[in-house]
């Protein structure tokens, strides 16, 4: 018999596995304390439910948590960790710690098949989708569980392309029983697929991150190949008229490249398309991957987009870059490293 995996289980279901056997409700939320607020993987372990039910929960279900194979840190003290599935498939994590904010940025997938050309893990190709217990693991098998205060869907993988385990990941982390983290702490990336992230916005209230590239299609589709089926300004006009639920945050990523997206033109449509509405713009660097001759807009340039778009009244933010001396900046994860 294969046995069932806990981790990636809501409360719910794992009532659903032990009611038969005459144990309550009650015992289900213990179970998922264990998992997921003591992060404990030995079920004989697992703390305050009775000898006869951890002896039926070790005979039909394992914990599902497993450690990383390998890690490394940044001289910035941000640590990549990499996992491997049961199946063999392997993806990247990353613990990002700033003084009171520790983030850990999660992969939805391994690979990934958008096939943006300036991302590492598009050149590493798609493997599959990851279920929810093992974007759950990411976080709660990491040796910095217990100070992880946020969560990033911005590792490897294209959410939207796995939506159904990322909401369920994102039910997880935010419920009591759960990781309990707010759900303003959750923010989901996305380089845009019109349906899925429709219903991410009925269907949620988690942070949106929008990966634009370029405000132009005609350029965006070059790099962007999901331009093509989604055009990015319809997905702005969507998230532009959404109802913005418990201060949920709606943001545009725009990773800036020099003389390609950076020019004055850029940035005034950049500001025609933003103006008057709540949603932030978070400039970045560019980092190279293998075999890309682009380089990164100055830190002169990243300013001076700043600084204009402030004063057109748009919220804008330059985000630092985290782990790039150990390929864990945006954009340079691939398990293959």
């Amino acid at each position: 018999m294969v046995k069932k995996s806990l981790c990636g289980l809501s409360a719910d279901e794992i009532y659903e596995i032990i009611e038969p056997t005459g144990f309550t409700a009650s015992h289900s939320i213990l179970i998922a304390n264990s998992l997921y607020k003591k992060h404990i993987s030995d079920i004989s372990h697992f703390d305050k439910i009775p000898k006869k039910l951890k002896e039926v929960l070790a005979s039909i279900a394992v914990s599902g948590l497993i450690e990383p194979l390998a890690s490394v840190v940044s001289k910035d003290n941000s640590v990549k960790y990499l996992f491997r599935t049961e199946k063999g498939m392997e993806f990247e994590t990353v613990y990002i710690p700033d003084r009171k904010r520790n983030t850990v940025c999660v992969s939805t997938q391994s690979g990934c098949r958008m096939g943006c050309s300036f991302c590492a893990t598009a050149k590493y190709g798609f493997k599959g989708n990851l279920s929810a217990g093992e974007i759950i693991n990411q976080i709660i098998s990491i040796p910095q569980a217990e100070k992880v205060t946020h969560v990033v869907f911005m590792g490897m993988g294209e959410p939207m392309d796995n939506l159904e385990n990322v909401l369920k990941a994102c039910n997880i982390i935010t419920s009591e029983w759960g990781l309990a983290l707010g759900s303003r702490n959750v923010t989901v990336s996305t380089v845009g697929i019109m349906p899925e992230v429709e219903e991410f916005l009925i269907r949620s209230e988690y942070n949106l991150a929008l990966s634009l590239y370029s405000p132009f299609s005609a350029q965006r589709r070059i790099a962007v190949p999901a331009e093509l089926k989604h055009p990015v300004r319809q997905i702005i006009e969507l998230i532009k008229g959404y109802p913005v639920k418990k201060k949920r945050r709606l943001s545009i990523a725009y990773v800036m490249f020099k003389d390609i997206n950076d020019t004055d033109k850029h940035l005034e449509e950049l500001i025609s398309v933003l103006k008057n509405t709540e949603i932030r713009i978070n400039l970045l660097p560019y980092h190279p991957v293998l075999n890309e001759q682009s380089c990164s807009s100055s830190e002169e340039r990243l300013q001076y987009f700043k600084h204009n778009l402030i004063i057109s009244g748009i919220s804008a933010s330059i985000r630092k870059s985290r782990g790039e001396d150990i390929s864990a900046a945006c954009g340079l994860l691939a398990a293959n490293r």
